[in-house]
């Protein structure tokens, strides 16, 4: 069974179709004091019922919801309740900078492990995190996607950025699938939107940047990246590739005022409107409908035994 909240009806729906069954029936509302109510439609007694919500903003109705969901799915005898999350929000509150701070990452593994048996995301913003959780993760790499989607836009003289130190290792997957040299931006955040880029290491001169990242939320970092990048006289265009494209605040606005031959993003969360931007939009369907598949085929496996 497939259930899939209001967080991203359109991927519930295409991940469905990919699968070859109909999403199963619920009700899912918002009373006017903005109390989420959540009614289960289908007999799911006995059954695997996977439950498709990213956690994108705002995350905690979205998260809050999934948590509803799953628990309705509990009470009403599912065997088993496995979260697919393409996003996952909360992902980079892994740690206190400051005393008094919540580490929010380990919270919400903590409450996710009540009603929750399973759970499946694509691209987490700090792999460690899976170590937060008592259940197990299948943390799917998305890379490849916008890898492929890009490539026939580059050329011999496209050089992959890291537009800070927290992406050298995916831009380092991308410049091994697109064969082509890497270098990175380092940065300082002074606040969180505002961005200082310090550095760049690598060769960029008369190059055409490729700037990877697992999100794009603010656009600051990239923002910051891409300054810095002109000042080292590379050349006046730029590629964007990411997983998560959740584009808050002025992003669009921007990433707009920048000369951009093209962004691609999967479809992780409902897309927002993208304006002038050259969004190209790569589907994560087919990997999420193949990860569902292949769990429920184990799950089957373990119960033979």
């Amino acid at each position: 069974m497939l259930l899939s909240g209001r967080a991203h009806p359109d991927l519930g729906a295409a991940v469905a179709a990919e699968l070859g069954v109909e999403p199963g029936r619920c009700i899912l509302e918002t009373f006017p004091d903005q109390e989420l109510q959540v009614q289960i439609l289908e007999a799911v007694e006995g059954r695997q019922v996977f439950i498709l919500q990213p956690t994108a903003p705002p995350a905690a109705k979205h998260f809050f919801e999934l948590m509803l969901m799953a628990d309705a799915c509990r009470r009403a005898g599912a065997s088993r309740v496995i979260a697919v999350v393409p996003y996952l929000g909360y992902a980079r509150q892994d740690r206190r900078a400051h005393s008094g701070e919540p580490v929010g990452a380990r919270l919400m593994a903590e409450l996710m492990e009540q009603r929750i048996d399973r759970l499946v995301t694509v691209d987490l913003h700090t792999p460690s995190i899976e170590g937060f959780f008592r259940i197990p993760v299948e943390n799917l790499s998305a890379i490849s996607l916008p890898a492929e989607a890009i490539r026939p836009e580059l050329s011999p003289a496209s050089v992959v950025v890291a537009p800070d130190l927290g992406a050298v290792k995916i831009a380092r997957r991308y410049a091994e699938l697109l064969d082509l040299p890497v270098a990175y931006v380092d940065k300082a955040r002074l606040s969180g939107g505002e961005i200082l880029a310090r550095e760049v290491v690598g060769k960029v001169e008369a190059r055409l940047p490729l700037l990877v990242d697992d999100m794009i939320t603010t656009g600051g970092t990239m923002l910051s990246a891409m300054k810095a990048l002109l000042d080292k006289g590379c050349l006046p265009r730029f590629a964007v590739a990411a997983t998560h494209g959740l584009l808050v605040g002025n992003a669009v606005r921007e990433l707009a005022s920048f000369s951009l031959s093209s962004v691609v993003l999967s479809d992780s969360i409902a897309m927002p409107d993208f304006g002038a931007l050259p969004v190209r939009v790569i589907s994560l369907q087919k990997a999420l409908a193949q990860a569902i598949q292949r769990l429920t085929t184990s799950i089957v496996q373990e119960k033979r035994r």
